[in-house]
């Protein structure tokens, strides 16, 4: 739903810790005992292992009930250069983190596999920790549901009836678990992983929601933080947190909509749909209102059409990658009836159960939505007129409009209070996290933080888009812990 977008006293999210030894001075395999590692399960690397971890249900009652968190490792391979722990946090909110050490260690450069043990997780209520779900029927797991895209005529009845729905259902079926699930927590979660490694400070690399996560882990607990990797930056803001993920694919998408329309009008593209960069954008949004009044059959989908909505829903999923741009391209052309329309990709329920149930969670936990039907209907008018491409979908109201449930703690306020030792990596042009709201959380770190942004598109930067210098600039950070002495711009790739 990201991109759809606690319980100890809130001055806890703003304590500095004192400052302990460096990560360096841990004695080697220090945290072998606090952790039962066997062999994982599925596909991952040979090298992987797995664990699990118990922490509370409720910090403020750490005795009370207890829940498990999967963990997972690739340990360097050279303990002589081990530095520590590097925590891989995941993006969503609402994604699996099991995996990742296995994704990193096919990417990461030898000079950082060298000198730390890769961990990832499943934050509580994801995946192999223990989980979460709605309920939810079959047609609510729709992702042109779960975004609140209007009606055709501009109408978002259809989008509160279903955001009260799903609120309900979540509220009804999700149970303590999931009325647990928070940013605040997953730090708190985090911190009782560090100790069970046990490590003294851990580096991170968070991506997507995992850079607010991993800000706040960097807030809550700076004294706990060796070197602190952000990559694809959410916007801070503490009186929106996720509603402020949610608007920015407006301008997300307006960032991003360009390197699409060059693509998909070059001359040797086999998937061209137009001749020029500037027939694209109206092709696309005439094509998305051909398919508002009259859509197509696309049996297997869910919906079983392709709709306008469907149409826009895909075009923010194939902005977040080049590789993703012929998704977008095929479809138009199937809309324009010049090809068939592709088979549809259907993730298992189970799955966008899980998903979902993790992202209410975390959106609705965080911080109160405003309730008011006619200040969405009106915010969704005038972003609709403004952002055709979105058409008013990321102002939209969701179901944390009709969430039953009080935050238990204020946002966490990340601030600059804590140790010089975070680097933040943006694209210029990310659909889902865009350089304006990363720009809030560098001014909220402060001196604490350096960014290195790159001329680029895409969601994802940090070995992800064959930028060798922004790759450079993190590399030479996890490895030396050198930043920058100011903001770092990379120009495009050649």
């Amino acid at each position: 739903m990201s991109k759809l977008t606690g319980t100890t006293l809130a001055t806890l999210a703003v304590t500095v810790l004192t400052a302990l030894p460096a990560a360096a001075a841990v004695p080697e395999h220090s945290g072998a005992g606090g952790l039962d590692w066997t062999t994982c399960q599925g596909p991952v690397d040979p090298r992987q292992q797995c664990a699990d971890l118990t922490v509370p249900l409720d910090y403020n009652d750490p005795d009370g009930r207890q829940i498990t968190l999967a963990v997972s490792r690739i340990a360097t391979a050279k303990p002589g250069l081990r530095r520590g722990v590097l925590l891989t946090v995941p993006g969503g909110p609402g994604g699996s983190g099991t995996g990742l050490p296995t994704s990193a260690v096919g990417r990461l450069p030898q000079s950082v596999l060298d000198r730390y043990d890769l961990v990832g997780f499943d934050p509580r209520g994801v995946g192999g920790s223990t989980p979460v779900s709605c309920g939810l029927d079959h047609s609510d797991l729709a992702m042109v549901k779960l975004r609140p895209w209007p009606a055709v005529d501009g109408s978002i009845d259809t989008n509160l009836a279903t955001a009260r729905r799903v609120a309900e259902t979540c509220a009804r079926n999700g149970g303590p678990v999931l009325r647990s699930i928070s940013t605040a927590n997953e730090a708190r979660d985090i911190d009782r992983i560090r100790q069970a490694l046990g490590e003294r400070k851990l580096s991170a690399w968070g991506t997507s929601y995992g850079t607010y996560a991993g800000a706040v882990y960097a807030t809550m607990f700076p004294g706990h933080t060796d070197r602190i990797v952000l990559d694809s930056n959410d916007d801070p803001d503490p009186s929106k947190v996720g509603r402020g993920w949610l608007a920015a694919f407006g301008q997300g998408a307006e960032d991003r909509f360009p390197d699409f329309a060059a693509w998909a009008s070059a001359p040797d593209n086999p998937d061209r749909v137009a001749d020029t960069p500037e027939q694209v954008r109206p092709l696309f949004l005439d094509l998305a209102a051909r398919l508002d009044a009259a859509p197509l059959p696309w049996p297997g989908a869910n919906p079983a059409e392709l709709s306008g909505n469907v149409l826009r829903e895909s075009m923010l999923n194939s902005l977040y990658a080049d590789a993703k741009f012929p998704d977008l391209a095929r479809l138009m052309l199937a809309g324009l009836g010049r090809r068939p329309l592709p088979a549809p990709v259907v993730p298992p329920d189970a799955a966008v159960q899980n998903t979902l149930a993790v992202s209410v969670g975390t959106l609705c936990n965080d911080v109160r939505w405003p309730a008011d039907p006619a200040a969405y209907a009106k915010d969704t008018a005038a972003d609709r007129a403004a952002r055709p491409l979105t058409a008013g979908m990321p102002v939209n109201v969701m179901p944390c409009a009709f969430w039953p449930f009080a935050p238990a703690e204020p946002p966490v306020r990340v601030t600059g209070r804590g140790p010089a030792n975070v680097l933040l990596a943006q694209n210029l042009r990310d659909p889902a996290t865009p350089y304006s709201g990363a720009l809030k959380l560098r001014a909220a770190f402060g001196d604490r933080a350096r960014m290195v942004t790159v001329d680029s598109g895409g969601h994802d930067v940090y070995l992800a888009n064959g930028n060798a210098c922004g790759d450079a600039v993190v590399t030479d950070f996890l490895v030396t812990g050198r930043r920058p002495a100011e903001d770092v711009y990379c120009p495009a790739a050649d």
